[in-house]
């Protein structure tokens, strides 16, 4: 018996999700690995490295938390820097929202839990492919981060001083770099377009006139901010011809 198409569909996309999920996998690795190493250096033990990655589980926003506690920083600073780090993951929730309604509360919470970068640029890029959201890859998506970040993170803390500083080898600039790729990949319309744009030049403006780590904050608060409004304003646009 034939597949149906649409079975034909959701398995080309599945596909397509699992390739662009290997260049992620691989940098988690690596900066997970890294970041293990970095916590070792900071003062942190193995359980409270391991704790960082499954609990927090934000990327930069723990480098940066890491090194606040290396010297000794007051809690409420640390707090405020990772939720200004992480503020970027409610546009991401708004986006992808509206097309989890149909679930239940408890499975839009543990996929919100999951919701990084990476998984937001492959989740959105599936639900573009597919015309709507696909549960099993936004597990797929969520999970492709969080298990090799997590399994490098515990590896990087046991390496110990093996490992280089990520600006010797160019790491700190392939997960930024792996991103950009995935984000072209989303430009279906006028608004994704101009909302790449902007969000990409807010991070470079950021980058050198702020600092490098202020980059992804500002640049991943502004290029969703001027999507959202621009495709509120297109579908009211519409609407208004329509009347």
């Amino acid at each position: 018996m034939s597949s149906t198409p649409q079975a034909t569909e959701l398995s080309v996309a599945r596909r397509r999700l699992a390739v662009d999920s290997i260049g992620i996998w691989v940098l988690a690795i690596v900066i997970g690995t890294i970041f293990g190493f970095t916590a070792r250096e900071g003062g942190l033990s193995l359980i409270e490295a391991a704790a960082f990655s499954s609990i927090l589980f934000a990327g930069a926003a723990q480098f940066a938390a890491v090194g606040l506690l290396a010297v000794a920083a007051p809690w409420g600073s640390i707090v405020l820097l990772v939720w200004l780090l992480n503020a970027r993951h409610f546009l991401y929730a708004a986006s992808i929202a509206p097309h989890t309604t149909h679930l239940p509360r408890k499975i839009r919470a543990g996929l919100a839990y999951l919701l990084t970068d990476e998984a937001f640029a492959l989740t959105s890029a599936h639900i573009a492919r597919l015309g709507r959201f696909d549960l099993a890859g936004g597990w797929y998506a969520g999970f492709s981060i969080f298990v090799p970040w997590n399994l490098a993170t515990i590896a990087g803390w046991l390496a110990g001083a093996a490992l280089p500083e990520p600006g010797t080898i160019g790491l700190d600039v392939m997960f930024p770099a792996s991103m950009a790729g995935l984000a072209v990949g989303l430009v279906r319309d006028r608004a994704a377009l101009i909302a790449l744009i902007t969000g990409g030049a807010a991070a470079v403006a950021a980058a050198i006139l702020i600092n490098p780590s202020a980059a992804a904050m500002i640049g991943g608060l502004v290029g969703p901010l001027v999507g959202i409004a621009l495709t509120q304003r297109e579908r009211s646009q519409r609407e208004g011809e329509a009347r």
